[in-house]
C-alpha cells in the first residue's frame, strides 16, 4: 500500500488525531481545511508540529481545488462537513452546499482521476431518522431499545430528518453508490457519538467534550429533556484504529456500510450518568439548569458494530470511564486554548 493521504476536513477534531497519527506512521498526510471551524487553527498549529505536513488552505464546495488535491493520492479521509442539525435548520443552503455537493465535487473528482484512491468517508447516525416508533424501556438512569439488545444495525431503514440528517444521508448514498456503479473503493461509517482530545466541542455538536470544557470554564450548562438520554460513544483513538484497520483490509470493506460507535458495552447517558462521574473527576457538585427537549432528540441511539467486528475484526477497547478521564485531564491540562 502506498503512503499519500489525503484529509479533507483535516485540521478539525477527527482530521487532526487522523492526521498525526498516520504522521507518526510515516505517511505522506496532506491536511485540505477551510479553518472555518472554532479550535481548527490552534489544531492546525499542533499538527505543523508534530511532524511535516502540507496544508491546503481550500473549501470541498469548491471543484478546482479538489480536482488538484485528489492528484497522486491513495487515500482519502472525507470528513470535511458542516456537522450541526441546529445549524442545518437555520441555514438549510450552506448545510447542503458543504455536505452534499462538496461530497459529490470529491467524488467526481476521484472519478475523472487516473489513480482511484480508497475513500473512507464519515457520514452519521441521523440518517436512520428519529425512529420513533421504536419501544423504548425507561431505566432509573437512562433509556434502553426495548427489542433491539444489540442497538441499531445497517439493515435499519433509512429514513433522513432535518436538513443534516438529509444532505449526510444522501452523500452517504453517493458514496456508496459510486463503489457500484463507478467501481470506485469507497467505504461508509455512520459515525455514532466520537470523542477525545482536540475536540473543541459546543452546546449542538460534541456534547461530551462541551461538558467538560464549561464545567472547567465555569461556564453555564444546560440539559435538554431529562438528561437520560443514552448515546454509545467511542473515544477517538479506537476510532482511528478503525480507519486504519479498514485501510489494510479494503478489499473486504470496498463498497460497505459499517455503523461506527462504543456499540452496546459502551453506553453513556447525557447526565443521569455523565453528571455523578463529572462531579467525580472534578471534585464538586455540578449546577445545571434543564430545558425542553429538542425537536428530534432520539431518547436513545445505540449503533450496533457487529458488521466492523465481524468483516474487519474490530472493536472498541477504551471503556467510557477511562476515554472520559482522559479527555478530562486533557481539557484540564490545555485550559488555556478553550479561552
Amino acid at each position: 500500500m502506498n503512503n499519500r493521504l489525503l484529509i479533507t476536513g483535516g485540521a478539525g477534531f477527527i482530521g487532526s488525531n487522523l492526521a498525526a497519527y498516520f504522521l507518526k506512521k510515516k505517511y505522506r498526510v496532506a491536511v485540505l481545511d477551510n479553518l472555518s471551524r472554532q479550535g481548527s487553527r490552534v489544531n492546525l498549529d499542533w499538527l505543523k508540529g508534530t511532524g511535516s505536513v502540507e496544508f491546503i488552505n481550500g473549501d470541498i464546495r469548491q471543484p478546482e481545488i479538489l480536482n488538484k488535491a485528489v492528484r497522486g493520492r491513495d487515500i482519502i479521509f472525507h470528513l470535511a462537513g458542516q456537522v450541526a442539525v441546529t445549524t442545518s435548520v437555520e441555514d438549510p443552503r450552506t448545510d447542503f452546499d458543504i455536505n452534499m455537493a462538496g461530497t459529490f465535487n470529491l467524488l467526481e473528482a476521484v472519478r475523472k482521476n487516473k489513480i482511484k484512491p480508497i475513500i473512507i468517508y464519515a457520514s452519521t447516525n441521523k440518517v436512520y431518522g428519529g425512529m420513533e416508533n421504536l419501544k423504548i424501556i425507561e431505566k432509573k438512569d437512562g433509556y434502553l431499545y426495548a427489542d433491539y439488545p444489540n442497538g441499531i444495525s445497517e439493515e435499519f431503514n433509512l429514513d433522513f430528518h432535518s436538513p443534516y440528517g438529509c444532505s449526510k444521508g444522501a452523500a452517504d448514498q453517493y458514496m456508496h453508490d459510486y463503489s457500484r456503479i463507478y467501481d470506485l473503493p469507497t467505504v461508509v461509517f455512520r459515525q455514532s457519538c466520537i470523542y477525545g482530545p482536540r475536540q473543541f466541542g459546543v452546546e449542538d455538536q460534541g456534547w461530551v467534550a462541551w461538558f467538560i470544557i464549561a464545567v472547567l470554564l465555569g461556564k453555564p450548562i444546560t440539559i435538554y429533556g431529562d438528561g437520560k438520554q443514552v448515546r454509545d460513544i467511542l473515544y477517538i483513538t479506537d476510532l482511528v484504529r478503525l480507519f486504519e484497520t479498514t485501510v489494510r483490509k479494503i478489499d473486504r470493506a470496498r463498497g460497505k456500510v459499517f455503523n461506527v460507535g462504543g456499540g452496546s458495552k459502551n453506553l453513556l447517558s447525557v447526565w443521569s450518568k455523565f453528571g455523578p462521574m463529572l462531579e467525580d473527576l472534578y471534585g464538586k457538585k455540578i449546577k445545571v439548569k434543564y430545558d425542553n427537549w429538542r425537536p428530534g432528540d432520539q431518547k436513545v441511539y445505540i449503533s450496533d458494530i457487529r458488521k466492523a467486528e465481524k468483516t474487519l475484526g474490530w472493536k472498541p477497547e477504551v471503556s467510557v470511564e477511562e476515554g472520559v478521564g482522559k479527555l478530562y485531564r486533557w481539557v484540564k491540562n490545555n485550559k488555556d486554548i478553550f479561552i
